[in-house]
């Protein structure tokens, strides 16, 4: 029995060592210096893309001549100024910005991504750096617009970008809604409305804030507080589905640490500044 006992504790340590240096062995990826995120350039007003470097805009490393700005690059510019570090952004689509970080194709991701539980299985969040709420968009003269729950969508056609909380989780909870195919991109999306493809679409606030400013003939339809709000689980699966983090790869502390010693300096009233100012400067606004 004692040389069983020997050997199950013996066992138990080598596998403990083994997790810690595999820990040890993740790497910060800012060894060089740089910062390296990743975005969809394409997600105002989180993240667009520009012909210029105006409003503190940094270069695309991938897409030589344009410029990366909005709400994320601006919190990425925060976080490197504190730390020291040069900023590298990187231009990728939505599907491949966690396969990315696992990978370590870029250090992070900071592009609107909800700290969901799923994902959290597959990286590692620093955050929130935003409380986002969700929300529908409609045009202001559909019969949609005086809608006071998600039980008056029923039977209406509606979309979301693919791959996120509003099409898989937030969309089938409207009975009878006719969800149609989920679209590529958020501004795919918000033309799908625009042309009158779907009823509405289920986003976040600050892209439905950015959405009311590039389209005047949309509104916004928020029910949070409501009986007829969406509906999770508890208090933290609806923190998990509708805040905003900086994803990284599976153990790198070093980073998370980093990143987290700099948001926690950051209010919601901060978040909520910067995000009106990244909404005033996104380029479609001016449309």
């Amino acid at each position: 029995m004692r040389r069983i006992t020997a050997i199950v504790l013996t066992l138990l340590l080598m596998l403990s060592l083994s997790s810690a240096a595999f820990a040890a062995e993740v790497p910060s990826g800012v060894e060089d210096g740089v910062l390296t995120i990743a975005m969809e350039c394409a997600y105002a007003p989180y993240n667009w893309t520009q012909s210029d470097d105006s409003n503190d805009a940094v270069p695309i490393s991938n897409v030589p001549g344009s410029f990366a700005n909005g709400y994320d690059v601006q919190i990425a510019r925060r976080i490197c100024e504190a730390n020291g570090w040069n900023l590298e952004v990187i231009q990728s689509d939505w599907d491949s910005l966690v396969p990315g970080v696992q990978t370590g194709t870029f250090d992070a991701v900071i592009a609107g991504q909800s700290m969901t539980a799923e994902r959290a299985e597959q990286v590692d969040f620093a955050g929130p750096y935003f409380y986002a709420t969700i929300v529908c968009l409609t045009k202001a003269d559909s019969p949609l617009a005086s809608a006071t729950g998600i039980a008056d969508l029923a039977g209406h056609s509606c979309t979301a970008q693919i791959a996120t909380i509003w099409y898989d989780t937030c969309l089938p909870q409207i009975e009878g809604a006719d969800i149609l195919t989920a679209a590529e991109t958020a501004p795919a999306m918000l033309m799908a409305l625009e042309t009158d493809a779907v009823d509405f679409v289920c986003t976040d606030m600050p892209t439905a804030q950015g959405a009311v400013a590039a389209y005047p003939d949309m509104v916004i339809l928020d029910f949070s507080g409501t009986e007829g709000d969406f509906q999770f689980a508890d208090e933290q699966e609806r923190a998990e589905n509708v805040n905003i983090g900086v994803s990284m790869m599976k153990g790198n502390t070093v980073l998370r640490e980093a990143v987290d010693s700099v948001l926690s300096t950051m209010t919601e009233d901060d978040f909520n500044d910067l995000m009106a100012y990244a909404i005033s400067v996104q380029p479609l606004s001016e449309g």
